[in-house]
């Protein structure tokens, strides 16, 4: 072989290797941006992961404070009402002792009215000063019948002790036995409650 030969076949052979070098070259560049380019993808992905469990727990962790509010506001609203309600009775049933206490003071006073008008002579009626008296006595009875105090009936009534207080007997012929044939003193009610109970004679 001549050297003209041999040089072309050395600078042939020494090409091929330059060539293979630099595919090596550029395969390995390819390959180290695609690795560059893909990494931050797959780090974005890792970090979207880890954030969307944090978001969920932190979703989780407010909504276990929320239920936590919401049942302190229920039991402190079923409180108040509670309160309000235990409250309102103690109010009611401390205006009731006060209306029945203050009744009870006025019934001697309509006691004494009626014990004077009771007395008056038939000529004496149509004197100004007993007519006066009578019209101050309706009008007490009319605002006592406003406020729901009312006389007990007891003539002709049958003995009840719920409402009568016999404190004594008597014959009548008007009268069976166990029936009311006089009233002593009148008894009266509040509402549903017995303010005073009526003395009476009760038919043996």
């Amino acid at each position: 072989m001549s050297d003209l030969a041999a040089k072309k076949k050395t600078k042939t052979k020494a090409e091929e290797v330059q060539n293979e070098k630099e595919i090596a070259e550029e395969t390995a560049e390819t390959t180290a941006e695609t690795t560059e380019g893909e990494a931050p993808g797959d780090n974005e992905a890792v970090e979207a992961t880890e954030a969307e469990g944090g978001e969920e727990n932190v979703k989780d962790k407010n909504k276990e404070k929320i239920d936590e509010l919401e049942d302190k506001v229920k039991r402190q609203l079923a409180e108040f009402e509670n309160f309000r309600k235990r409250t309102e009775k103690e109010k009611a049933t401390m205006f009731e002792a006060g209306a029945k206490s203050v009744i009870e003071k006025i019934l001697p006073v309509i006691d004494n009215f009626e014990r004077g008008l009771a007395t008056t002579k038939e000529e004496d009626k149509t004197n100004p000063h007993v007519e006066g008296m009578n019209m101050i006595y309706k009008q007490l009875m009319t605002e006592l019948d406003k406020l729901e105090v009312k006389p007990i009936e007891a003539v002709g009534q049958e003995f009840n002790p719920d409402f009568h207080n016999a404190i004594m007997q008597v014959e009548s012929d008007e009268y069976e036995s166990g029936i009311i044939a006089q009233e002593l003193l009148k008894g009266y009610t509040y509402r549903d409650s017995v303010i005073r109970h009526s003395m009476v004679a009760v038919v043996s």
